[in-house]
C-alpha cells in the first residue's frame, strides 16, 4: 500500500506529532507499505529525506515554533502526487495540510482519514489572547466538526477524545488508535550513563519532565510540587527537557521561588539514544498536562522502567493505570507531592513499579502493533470507498 501524509508539522519541530508520524513511518515500512511526507521547510534544516517533500513556509506570529506552508506552492504537486498512485490520504494537523488533503481527495477521488492529534478547544486561547476564552472554545470546537465531517474517517489517539469529537457533532467514523513506542525505548539503558554524562549526583533524586515547554503542559504545576517536596528533601531535583514558548515565564517562577539550584533544564534530545537514556537516568517521570490527547512521553519512561505519576485526564487517563507503573494523581499538589514520596520513601514498592512499567508499556504499546491497526483501518476504508463509488456507478 502507498500512503501519503499530509502535515503542517514534522522535524526539525519536536512535539507528539512529529513523533506519531515518525513511528507510524517506520513501522508501516517494517510491514512492507510505503509512506511520503509532505511537510513545512524549515530553516536550517540541513536533513533531506527522501520520502519527505518539503514545502516553502513562512513564520507564524504568534507562534513561533511552527511553520505555515505555502498554498500556491503546495497545490503545484497534484499532478505528480496523481503519477504516484497513493492508496490512501492521511492527514495529520488541521491547517493547510487539511485542506489540501480534502483537494487531493477530490482531485485524486480516493480515501482521505485524519487523526485529531491536538485538543484545540483547550488551549487555543492561550496562542491567540486577544480571542475571549469562550469565543476560542465555541471557534475550536466548531472548526473540529466542520473538519473531522469532510474526511472519510477520523483517527483518535484515545478513547475519550473520541468521545469528545461525538459531543462536538462529528459523524464521520471514528477508530481509536494511539501513537505506540519504538522499539528502542524498551532496550534498557545505564541509569549512570546518563547521570555521568550530565554531571547528576547519583544519590540526587530526580523527577523528570519530558516535552514541550508551553503553557498548555501545565509545568508551572511540577515547579510547585517541587517547592514543597524540596522543603523536605535537599536531594530531590526536577529535570525539564525540551523547548517552547513559555521557557520564559517558567524561569520567572523558578528563581521567584530561588529553585535555580534544584532545575536541570536541557533541550530537546536526540530521540534514538539520549532520550531513553534520559528516561533511565530519572528516579520518577511526572506529567501535569490535562490537555494531551494521548500522551506518549509517560509510556516512553515506562518503557525504560521509570514509574510515572501524573494527572490522569484526557488522553493520559487512557494510557496510564494505577499502579501498574503510573501512580495517579489529582490535579492538587499535595496529593501529587504524596504520590511522588510513595515511590521515593518505599524502595520495595519503587521496585516493584519499575518492572510493571516495563512490563505494561511493552505488553500494551507497541509500535508495530499499532501500525498493524492502521493499515486495517486504511484497508476497511479502502473498501467502504469503493463500495460507495460501486453504488454511485449503478444508481440510474
Amino acid at each position: 500500500m502507498k500512503v501519503l501524509f499530509l502535515s503542517d508539522v514534522y522535524y526539525p519541530r519536536i512535539n507528539g506529532v512529529s513523533t506519531s508520524i515518525r513511528n507510524s513511518k517506520i513501522n508501516l515500512e517494517r510491514l512492507g507499505h510505503s509512506v511520503h511526507l509532505i511537510a513545512p521547510e524549515y530553516p536550517f534544516d540541513t536533513n533531506k529525506e527522501k520520502w519527505i517533500t518539503r514545502i516553502p513556509s513562512m513564520s507564524i506570529p504568534f507562534d513561533p515554533e511552527d511553520r505555515l506552508m505555502s498554498y500556491f506552492k503546495i497545490r503545484k504537486l497534484s499532478n505528480w502526487i496523481k503519477k504516484e498512485n497513493f492508496d490512501i490520504i492521511h492527514i495529520h494537523t488541521p491547517f493547510v495540510a487539511h485542506y489540501f488533503g480534502l483537494h487531493l481527495k477530490n482531485f485524486l477521488n480516493i480515501p482521505c482519514v485524519e487523526t485529531y492529534h491536538t485538543f484545540f478547544e483547550d488551549y487555543l486561547h492561550l496562542y491567540i489572547p486577544w480571542l475571549p476564552k469562550i469565543f476560542s472554545k465555541w471557534f475550536a470546537r466548531r472548526l473540529s466538526k466542520r473538519q473531522c465531517n469532510k474526511v472519510d474517517a477520523v483517527i483518535s489517539p484515545s478513547p475519550q477524545m473520541a468521545d469528545i469529537l461525538k459531543k462536538y457533532g462529528v459523524s464521520t467514523s471514528c477508530e481509536v488508535i494511539p501513537t505506540g513506542i519504538q522499539a528502542s525505548f524498551f532496550t534498557q539503558r545505564d541509569k549512570k550513563v546518563f547521570r555521568t554524562q550530565y554531571n547528576i549526583p547519583l544519590n540526587k533524586k530526580v523527577l523528570l519532565y519530558v516535552g514541550r515547554v508551553a503553557k498548555e503542559k501545565n509545568i508551572e504545576f511540577l515547579i510547585n510540587v517541587l517547592n514543597v517536596l524540596s522543603q523536605e528533601d535537599k536531594d530531590i531535583i526536577l529535570m525539564i527537557t525540551g523547548q517552547g514558548p513559555a521557557e520564559q515565564e517558567i524561569e520567572k517562577k523558578i528563581i521567584s521561588l530561588n529553585l535555580q539550584e534544584k532545575v536541570k533544564k536541557l533541550p530537546y534530545l536526540d530521540q534514538e539514544n539520549e532520550l531513553p537514556q534520559c528516561y533511565a537516568g530519572a528516579d520518577i517521570f511526572v506529567f501535569s498536562s490535562k490537555t494531551e490527547t494521548q500522551g506518549i512521553v509517560p509510556l516512553e519512561a515506562m518503557a525504560q522502567g521509570t514509574p510515572v505519576v501524573a494527572i490522569a485526564e484526557l488522553g493520559i487517563a487512557s494510557v496510564i493505570k494505577d499502579e501498574e507503573g503510573a501512580l495517579i494523581a489529582k490535579d492538587d499538589i499535595q496529593h501529587f507531592c504524596s504520590q511522588v514520596k510513595r515511590l521515593l520513601d518505599h524502595r520495595k514498592f519503587s521496585i516493584e513499579q519499575s518492572k510493571k512499567a516495563k512490563k505494561y508499556a511493552m505488553e500494551n504499546w507497541s509500535a508495530e502493533h499499532m501500525a498493524e491497526n492502521t493499515i486495517n483501518f486504511y484497508q476497511k476504508i479502502i473498501r467502504e470507498s469503493s463500495a460507495k463509488k460501486q453504488l454511485a456507478l449503478n444508481q440510474p
